[in-house]
């Protein structure tokens, strides 16, 4: 892989994930590729913490975050999926408007437009039928929710996650002036090609979009191909068509 001018590519976490997500995406990227995986409050080492069930004010305290980590940077990238894709959406914007360097680019993953709300919806459901209805949307079953320990402490996250993603609105309603890359699982039951396709309504700058073999969660699979595509970007430059 190419090497390219010094980016950070900032990694928001899909619905009950933690920045550990993004560990092995590090060695599969190519040089000045800089991963910084935003670790929200309720996982993993932050598990302690009380978890957001508000994107506008888990983006803030992400911003107050990433800003430190920017330094030596000459481009910032900023990438989510499904719940993650929203919230890289506030982000992006915070960035543009607090930050020293301009969002070079946002790519969102498995998500419809910003402006849609989330029509099928589990936030409110006996913890069975929330599970139940979560692994339906994902049509992805991990591991640790065959373990009680494990599902125990993690329902309360997912829950909190669930209830942010369906009550999204968001706290900007003009577009990004940076171009938008859209990615979507080729067989994805939750968010459809035309739901995937309105994100050109959210940037001023250029908008391209992208299947990859699989399902919702076809991302488990797929890191070498999303960094593929967000270095291959970044060497070609802006998009100008929409």
């Amino acid at each position: 892989m190419q090497s390219i001018e010094p980016t950070v590519l900032v990694c928001l976490p899909f619905a009950g994930a933690g920045a550990s997500f993004f560990r092995k995406w590090q060695p599969l990227a190519a040089d000045g590729l800089r991963i910084a995986a935003v670790q929200l409050p309720g996982r993993e080492e932050r598990f302690l913490d009380e978890t957001h069930t508000d994107a506008s004010s888990a983006m803030d305290e992400a911003w107050a975050w990433l800003e430190p980590q920017l330094d030596g940077a000459e481009r910032i990238v900023v990438f989510g999926h499904s719940l993650g894709a929203v919230l890289a959406y506030e982000l992006a914007h915070r960035i543009g408007d607090l930050g020293g360097l301009p969002v070079e680019r946002l790519v969102v993953s498995g998500s419809a437009g910003p402006w849609k709300p989330r029509a099928r919806r589990a936030t409110g459901l006996s913890d069975e039928q929330f599970l139940t209805r979560v692994q339906g949307f994902a049509g992805y079953t991990h591991q640790a929710m065959q373990d009680e320990e494990m599902l125990e402490l993690l329902v309360p996250l997912l829950r909190a996650d669930v209830e942010m993603h369906e009550n999204y609105r968001p706290s900007y309603q003009d577009p990004l002036n940076a171009p938008i890359t859209a990615l979507r699982g080729a067989d994805d039951d939750l968010v459809s090609a035309m739901e995937c396709a309105q994100w050109v309504e959210a940037t001023t700058g250029g908008f391209v979009s992208t299947e990859l073999p699989g399902g919702h969660m076809y991302l488990t699979e797929s890191a070498g191909d999303v960094l593929r595509i967000v270095t291959e970007a970044l060497l070609e430059g802006p998009v100008t068509a929409r």
